[in-house]
Formats: structure tokens, sequence, C-alpha cells
């Protein structure tokens, strides 16, 4: 709304300053400090109210030190994030952007679904929350309405460098670099020097014509990716700021990716896919960090909220969807990779428990406990001492990616 407002005043009234409101990273600066602010400012207003309504979290009795001590605590704390998220989106960004609206979606989608689970759980006393197949079902919606939107919507293209004899000075002085922008089911590959895959591809053995056909592909992948990083998220929030710490180090990851895609001069320089109009979700995303941030001061041990699956459901939502919207999904197995292990130690637990169970007629663990941080708390690490560590592999892992720009 106010990108409009200074925008209107710029062009009519020459508005001093109004100008800045046409920098993305000016809005993107200021949309990170609003979210933080809000999050950090009326956190505690809402945790206060969460109380009263005695929006408790029901602690399973796993055996780990601490846990009792947090039964109670107020949950449901995503909705700090969401409306942390929304306040600065919806006041600095360019609302028409079909990146922009799409994450919207992806927010509300995400966080209805997040929501449902935790009321199921706190008010009707249902510690499974809401079942699976509905989780699935919500899930695979999603990533069947954004891979549709990506694909399909006009607005949606890329535009790919030209070959250098190809690369010819126009009328204004300025080199033509990259053709004209279409449509595209290509996504960058990590580590390669021609680094990108063509989804349709997986259909040529249909014959002439089978690229007509890529958005089947494109939407399934779609599909797995937000099925499985949504999933990651919530399996990470299990003790006090591991999820929103280690979310937030990936969101600023990907706010680098969707600037650099988005501008021109940064896309030709870095060798990289450059994706009109997509830089306006850099406001965005740094909008979702500065929420998570200014959540972590209450979420971080001992918290005196917890984000309950409207957070989880929600983070991962979007950090699956962005990295797609950005063509850049490849390298979540890299940069979300705290997620990615998190939920392959619960595969992995479930799939030898069953079948050294089917084999043994006893069944038999790989970790003391999963998801993986618990299996730290059985081994006698103090949570917070987990937490940091899992922050520091995630730099780690947000650095080497950011490397895989020039790695090749």
């Amino acid at each position: 709304m106010l990108y409009y407002l200074f925008e209107y005043l710029e062009s009519q009234f020459n508005f001093p300053g109004a100008g800045l409101f046409q920098f993305i990273t000016f809005r993107a600066a200021a949309a990170f400090i609003l979210a933080l602010l809000v999050s950090s400012i009326y956190g505690k207003r809402i945790i206060n109210f969460l109380r009263k309504q005695q929006v408790g979290e029901t602690i399973r009795d796993l055996g780990l030190e601490g846990q009792t001590q947090k039964a109670g605590t107020p949950t449901m704390g995503g909705l700090i994030i969401i409306f942390s998220t929304l306040i600065p989106v919806l006041l600095l960004t360019k609302l028409d952007n079909i990146y922009v609206i799409i994450l919207l979606i992806t927010t509300v989608w995400m966080g209805l679904i997040g929501f449902i689970d935790d009321y199921i759980k706190v008010f009707k006393k249902n510690k499974a929350g809401l079942k699976g197949r509905f989780k699935i079902l919500g899930q695979v919606g999603l990533g069947l309405i954004v891979g549709s939107m990506l694909y399909f919507h006009e607005g949606v293209t890329i535009k790919e460098q030209l070959p250098v004899d190809q690369q010819i000075v126009q009328e204004d002085g300025r080199k033509k670099i990259f053709g004209e922008a279409h449509k595209s089911t290509k996504t960058t590959v990590p580590f390669l020097k021609n680094n990108e895959l063509d989804y349709s591809n997986f259909l040529s053995f249909l014959g002439d014509g089978y690229e007509k056909y890529g958005w089947i592909v494109f939407i399934f992948v779609t599909i797995f990716i937000v099925t499985g990083i949504s999933n990651g998220a919530n399996l990470t929030d299990g003790i006090d700021g591991l999820a929103t710490g280690s979310s937030a180090i990936i969101v600023i990851a990907l706010a680098l990716f969707a600037w650099i895609s988005g501008n021109i001069i940064f896309s030709d320089y870095l060798d990289v896919m450059y994706i009109p109009n997509s830089g306006e979700m850099t406001v965005y995303i740094l909008a979702f960090a500065g929420a998570l941030i200014g959540f972590l001061w209450y979420n971080t041990y001992p918290a005196q909220i917890f984000m309950g699956d409207t957070g989880s459901l929600t983070i991962g939502g979007i950090i699956a969807v962005i990295a797609i919207a950005i063509r850049k999904e490849l390298l979540l197995p890299i940069l979300a990779g705290i997620f990615v292990v998190e939920n392959l130690s619960v595969m992995l637990q479930v799939s030898y428990f069953k079948y050294t169970k089917k084999k043994f007629g006893e069944g038999r663990r790989i970790f003391k406990m999963s998801p993986l941080h618990h299996h730290y708390q059985k081994l006698g690490y103090h949570e917070s001492k987990i937490v940091v560590r899992f922050w520091i592999v995630g730099i780690l892992l947000a650095v080497f990616t950011i490397v895989t720009l020039k790695l090749r």
C-alpha cells in the first residue's frame, strides 16, 4: 500500500524521498525491520492473550530431561510469525506481483492447516491433532496450486543468456545479453557449468512434442518439495529455537538468491537464470526473516511460546515455494539440510524398526530417538547446546549454498 502511495506522490508531486520506495533493497530492509519490531514488541501481548485463553502445549512424556516443565507453555505462536510477516508485506510490496501473490497464498494456506491441527490438539484435547492424511492432502493441494500458477501464469517467465555471437548492441547503446522472456520448466543444477535441467526432458520418451507436457513433471516436483520441506520443518520444531533459528538462516540465504535472480546485472555477472519480477520476493522474504528473528526472542530457551504447526508448516511451505519460484529447489538438500536430515532420521528409524521387527521378531533402532535432535538429548546434551550447534551447521550449509553461485 505504501509502495503505491509513494509511487503516486513521486509521479505527481515529485515528493522528496518518495523515490526510495522504487528500490527493492530499501523496501526489503524496511520490511525486515518492521517485521522484527512487530513480532518482538507485540509478541508479548499475543503470548499473554494465548496464556489467558489457556492455549497451552500438551507434552507427551518421551523421557527427555526438562520436558515436563514445558507443559502449559502457550502454543500457536506461528500466528506471531504470520501476522508480523503480512503487515510489512501488505505495506511495502507490489501486491500485483505474481510471486508475492503466490507467497501470500502459501502463507495463508499452510497457516490455516497448521492452525486447524493446533486447534484440535489444544481445544479438542486430541494429542494426535489433524489426521496425517488431511495434512498431506493440504500440502499436495498447495503444491498443485503453486505449481499450476508458476507454470501457467503469463507473468512467470525466464530469460536465458544469448550465445556470445548473438549479443548485439541495441539502439540505446546497451548490449542485449538475454533473450526474450518465455515460459520454461528449466531449473538450476548445482556444481555444473551448464547448470540447467529441463523437467520436460524426463518425458522425451513420448516422442515429438513432449515439451508441451513438461508441466506435469514440474507440478509433480513442486508437490513433492512442498510436502517434504514442510514436513521437515515440522519435525525440526522439537526443541526451543531450533526450527526458528534454522529457518531464519535458510530464509536469509534465499533472499540473496531471489534478489540476484531478479536483477539483470547480477544475473549476467554470476551467470544465473534471470527471472523477471522475481526480485520483488526479496521484500517478502526479508519480512519473513524479520518475523522469525523477532519470534526467536520469545522462542529461545527457555521458550515462552511454541510456534506449533501453525508456524512450522507455514515456514516449510514458504521456504519450498521460494526455492521453486527462483528455480533453486535442487539446492534445498544442502541449504535446508537440517530439515532433510531430521526427516531422514525419522524415515530411517521407522523403516529399520519395522524391518527388524519383521525379520527378528523384535524392533531395533538406529538412533536412541528420532527426530535427530532428540537422539542428542538422549545422549545427555543440553538442548541449548544442540540448538546452537545445529545453527552453526545451518550457517555452514547456507554459506556453501551461496558459494555454488560460482562453484561449478
